[in-house]
């Protein structure tokens, strides 16, 4: 496994190799030839392999190409990459015996997306090899427990917990794999909130309830990566003084929040 995740200033970088048994001049094409790259890529994408030229995207939806990103960097044969929405993809090819080596790279600012983009990848150069192979092109949607699997594997699954002079935060934030009216029922049982505590309840979006010890905990799930909703979970109580350590609280809300991970993925 080559997928590793790290920081670069503020933004999140998405790092993966792979190895094709074909030269760098037949990926290269692969990775530039509109006809080509469409068969293996989200989107086709069309572009001059020229630093600063227009890369524009047609996602097939109807509205047509829309330019929405550009070329940053192109060694012809061997480095591409360019901007997409603000995000950045690099593709750099070395020779490798009778194959080819890719090194990409992933840039962006969504941590937390990070399972998603990495999974998807997987598949898109599962598409790829199979492309350049000349083989039918089978490679489809990762599944919820590969998903999951990159989750716990770059620590997205890991909260944080700040305190300060009017007590401590715990924060979960998940990439779910299932929408939002599918995760909803299972988050009111998990919750178990009785209906006395309830301070907030807009279906599918958010609850919020009183806590132990004069606390407050919040589930509220947004627009996600596009293969769920996103999750933020939120625990707050007033200044230490309690019976309630973040640190415990915290662990609870892992195995809680991994529970229903585990009950979306089926």
């Amino acid at each position: 496994m080559t997928e590793s995740l790290h920081t670069d200033g503020d933004r999140t970088v998405l790092r993966m190799e792979r190895r094709f048994r074909h030269p760098r001049a037949q990926v290269w094409q692969a990775l530039t030839e509109p006809d080509r790259l469409v068969q293996w890529f989200p989107a086709r994408a069309e572009f001059e392999p020229v630093a600063g030229a227009d890369v524009t995207f047609d996602w097939g939806e109807g509205d047509g190409p829309v330019v929405d990103g550009r070329v940053v960097d192109a060694e012809p044969g061997r480095v591409l990459a360019f901007t997409w929405s603000g995000e950045v993809l690099r593709f750099v090819l070395h020779d490798d015996g009778d194959g080819c080596r890719l090194e990409f790279t992933h840039e962006f600012d969504d941590r937390y997306g990070a399972a998603s983009f990495a999974s998807g990848w997987v598949q898109c150069f599962a598409g790829l090899d199979q492309l350049l192979s000349g083989v039918p092109i089978y490679a489809g949607s990762p599944s919820a427990a590969q998903h999951d699997a990159f989750v716990a594997r770059f620590g997205l699954d890991a909260g944080t917990v700040t305190t300060g002079p009017d007590g401590w935060r715990v924060r979960f934030e998940r990439q779910l794999t299932a929408p939002a009216e599918v995760a909803w029922p299972v988050i009111e049982r998990l919750a178990a909130a009785p209906a006395d505590d309830v301070l907030e309840r807009a279906e599918a979006k958010a609850l919020e309830y009183s806590a132990p010890g004069g606390g407050r905990v919040r589930w509220e799930l947004g627009q996600g990566t596009g293969h769920g909703a996103r999750l933020v979970v939120t625990e707050s109580a007033p200044a230490p003084g309690g019976d309630l350590d973040a640190d415990a609280v915290a662990a609870g809300w892992r195995e809680r929040v991994d529970a229903l991970a585990r009950e979306l993925r089926g």
